[in-house]
Order: structure tokens, then C-alpha cells, then sequence
């Protein structure tokens, strides 16, 4: 009961915490998207349509990154948060330093196998002869700077649980300014093309860590020390166990996008468009979804600690209060990005350079079929994290597969086969309407839960 008098997550208004804990992680959740957003913009101005594919084809490097850094920072704030809650620091601590060193490891080891199998990698991942000494220089910068990426990402989800959100979002934001100055300088002054963009990328991911490393060195609650570095195993399992749900989303997007970025060629060239159009189109398409993407995110992720201490502190009506809001604004996003991709989207694709008229045709249909269901996402997002930060794995792991690989990777699979490079794009428009079929009957069922815990009190 002390600890929920002095803590702000226990008795702050959950509007108010919200907004203090989502809006930085909405801000570095979309500085972490805008980073290849940016590239990419750029890169078609200064480089073109095939610059902008092989940005596409080092996505599921990114996607793999993402997927170990979230299993390791969300999952470790969220047992840290759980911990918080009952009052043992010292547990909170332990994952913070666990964290670390894994994160440490993990991103040396992705880094040192990424560039000893480059180029069979960039192969598998889509990259053709027009594209392959793109996709090399691109990726292979990127992989170099895997351990600072790992840790900026892992290291902002603990700062937000040790109660500084705002410094999780500053430590992103001057990354993303960095990478903005720098991308213009190494493409047009410098003349680095796609590797200038990269070394920008990479640059603004070591300044990024090294603010985080200094605060939790220094002046966090959760202090960083020498003799918490070693990984507590048990720890670990929980924190792992925490985590896998929005790992499992990244990896299932890891896999989709390799068999999309293939399919992609494959149909590409059978039709009138073209393998190349058609990756570089559907990557720029995923990145603008990504913006809507992002925004959920980061309130499913900012909602973490919320939902996380309230859980442990035992009260249902704070959780089910979080969970409610959080969610009518990730649907009223998504929505608002299902109106502009449905409405204007030739204007939205104008930001990435001017093409011929095959690829901007095709990239139109593409954002209006493929976003033809946006506003499920938002649902799909928020749940999932609701059910990871309130100990309920199975569900969170079920959600986080549903559209990525249990409905999309199939409908890939099959629908080209007959409708060609269409049955891409219909793919995602079947398999968010689907999705929102079975995501809204267990909201249903987890908010009736919630109201039999709140009357039992």
C-alpha cells in the first residue's frame, strides 16, 4: 500500500499517466520507423526506385533486430514494472543488468553471423542482380551497428519503467535528428548513395545507446552497476517468458517479409510491372503503414507500466481503465491512417520522389488494398500488450501470430497462385478482416473478466 501511495502508476489519473508514459514511447516508437523512413526518402531522390528496394530487402535485418531487442527490453520491463509494483527493487534491478549483458551478447553474435553470410542473405531476402550490390552495402553497414541498435531500443523500454519517459523519447529523437542531417550530407555532398545512408542510420543508433548507457550509469532509480551485469537466469526465463509475444510478432514479420519481398519478384515479373517496381513500391507502402503501425506500439508499449504495476498492486479497475483508453486511441489512429490511404494516397507516395507512372500506379493500389483494414491494427496492437504486461503469454503469443503467420502467410502462399501479383495485395486486406473477427470477442471476454474482479472487491 506504500509503495502504490508513492508510486504515481498506483493513484495517478490513468488519462494523465497515459499521455505521460505513451506519448514519449508514440514518439520513439515512430523515430525508430522514421530512421528507414528517412533513408528512403532520400534514397529515392538521390538514388532511385532500386535504392529504395534494396532498403526493402535489408527490412527483415531490421525486423530481426527489433524481435531480440523487444524480447529483451519489453519483456524485462515488464517483469521490472510486475516487480515495482510488489516492491522488490532489488528484482528490478537484477533485470536491468541481465538485460544488458544479453542484449550485449546477442547483438555482437547477430552482427558477426549477419556479415559472415551477407550476400546469401540478401539473396534469400529478395535481392536481384540490379539489386544485390545495393542490398550488400546497405545491410552490411546496418548489421555493423546491431549491438547499439539492440541496446538503444532495449535500454528506452527500462527508462520508461524507471519512470522517465521522456528521456526514453529525447535519446530516439536525437537519433532521428542526427540521421535526418547526416542522410543529406553522405548522399548528395559526399555521394555514399545507399552506404551513406546506412553510416547516417548507424551513427544516430551508437549516439542513441550511449545516452541511455550514461543514464542508467548515472542517475536512473534502476542503477546499471558492475556486480548486477552478470545474467541472473531466473530472471532471465521471466523476463523471456514476458517477452516472447511481441519477439514472436517481430520474427512471424521477419518470415513474412521474406516471403513477401520473393513473391514479390517472382509475380513482379510475370506481370507488366516488374520485380523491382513492385519491391520497391510494397516497401515504401510498409513503411508508411509502419508510421500507424508505430503509434500503436508505442501506446501498447508506453501502457506496459501502467497496466504492469496495477496488475501486481491488485487493481482490476486501474488496469481495465488503462486498457480501455489505451485502446480507443490506437483504433482512432489506425482509422485516421485507413482514411488517408483510402483518400490521397498519391500525395502521401509524392514524399518518396517521383517515378514513372507504372510504379506510381501500382504503388496507389497497393496502399489502398493493403491498407484496406488498417483500423484493425490498433485493436490487434494494444491487446496483445495488454495480455503480455498482465502475465498472459499464451493469448499475447496467440494474437501476436494470428495475422503474421497463422492467416497471411498462408493466403501468400495461395491467392498469388491464382490472381498473381493482386493475390499479394489481397492477402493483407483478408487477413486484417479476419483478424478483427477474432480480436474483438476476447476483448469482449477479458473486459468481463475484468468487471467480475473489480465486483469482487
Amino acid at each position: 500500500m506504500q509503495e502504490q501511495t508513492m508510486n504515481p502508476l498506483g493513484h495517478e489519473p490513468i488519462g494523465k499517466l497515459l499521455m505521460r508514459f505513451a506519448l514519449p514511447a508514440v514518439i520513439s516508437m515512430l523515430v525508430n520507423a522514421i530512421y528507414n523512413i528517412v533513408d528512403q526518402i532520400f534514397i529515392g531522390h538521390g538514388v532511385g526506385f532500386l535504392g529504395n528496394a534494396a532498403t526493402t530487402i535489408a527490412l527483415p535485418i531490421v525486423t530481426i533486430i527489433l524481435a531480440v531487442s523487444t524480447l529483451l527490453g519489453a519483456g524485462g520491463s515488464a517483469f521490472a514494472a510486475i516487480k515495482l509494483g510488489e516492491g522488490n527493487h532489488r528484482a528490478a534491478d537484477r533485470s536491468l543488468g541481465t538485460v544488458f549483458t544479453v542484449g550485449v551478447v546477442s547483438g555482437l553474435l547477430l552482427s558477426t553471423l549477419g556479415l559472415g553470410f551477407l550476400t546469401p542473405l540478401v539473396t534469400l531476402f529478395g535481392a536481384g542482380e540490379t539489386t544485390l550490390l545495393y542490398a550488400q552495402q546497405y545491410t552490411g553497414i546496418i548489421l555493423m551497428a546491431a549491438p547499439f541498435n539492440l541496446l538503444s531500443i532495449c535500454l528506452s523500454n527500462f527508462a520508461r519503467t524507471d519512470g522517465n519517459p521522456l528521456l526514453s523519447m529525447t535519446s530516439m529523437l536525437v537519433g532521428a535528428i542526427l540521421n535526418t542531417i547526416l542522410d543529406p550530407i553522405f548522399i548528395f555532398v559526399f555521394h555514399w548513395g545507399v552506404a551513406g545512408a546506412a553510416v547516417a542510420t548507424a551513427i544516430s543508433q551508437v549516439v542513441s545507446a550511449v545516452m541511455l548507457i550514461w543514464y542508467f550509469t548515472h542517475n536512473s532509480q534502476m542503477r546499471l552497476k558492475f556486480c548486477s551485469l552478470k545474467p541472473d537466469f531466473r530472471i532471465l526465463k521471466q523476463i523471456l517468458i514476458l517477452g516472447v509475444s511481441s519477439c514472436a510478432l517481430h520474427l512471424a514479420s521477419t518470415v513474412l517479409n521474406i516471403l513477401l519481398n520473393n513473391l514479390l519478384v517472382t509475380y513482379g515479373d510475370q506481370s507488366a510491372v516488374g520485380g523491382d517496381v513492385a519491391l520497391s513500391a510494397m516497401g515504401i507502402v510498409m513503411k508508411i503503414s509502419m508510421i500507424v503501425i508505430s503509434i500503436c506500439v508505442g501506446i501498447g508499449v508506453g501502457n506496459q507500466p501502467i497496466l504492469g504495476f496495477n496488475r501486481g498492486a491488485n487493481q482490476p479497475a486501474r488496469v481495465k481503465k488503462s486498457y480501455l483508453t489505451a485502446l480507443a486511441f490506437a483504433v482512432s489512429f489506425t482509422t485516421l491512417g485507413w482514411i488517408l490511404s483510402e483518400c490521397i494516397p498519391e500525395y502521401v507516395l509524392l514524399l518518396f520522389g517521383r517515378e514513372n507512372a507504372t510504379f506510381t500506379d501500382f504503388a496507389v493500389r497497393c496502399m489502398r488494398i493493403c491498407n484496406g483494414a488498417l483500423f484493425v491494427a490498433g485493436m490487434q496492437i494494444v491487446t496483445t500488450h495488454y495480455f503480455q504486461s498482465t502475465g498472459q503469454p499464451m493469448k499475447a503469443n496467440f494474437l501476436s501470430l494470428l495475422r503474421q503467420i497463422l492467416l497471411l502467410v498462408p493466403m501468400l502462399l495461395i491467392l498469388p497462385r491464382f490472381i498473381g501479383l493482386d493475390g499479394v495485395l489481397f492477402s493483407y486486406l483478408f487477413a486484417d478482416i479476419i483478424t478483427g473477427c477474432v480480436v474483438v470477442p476476447l476483448i469482449i471476454k477479458e473486459l468481463k473478466k475484468l468487471n467480475r474482479q473489480i465486483n469482487e472487491q
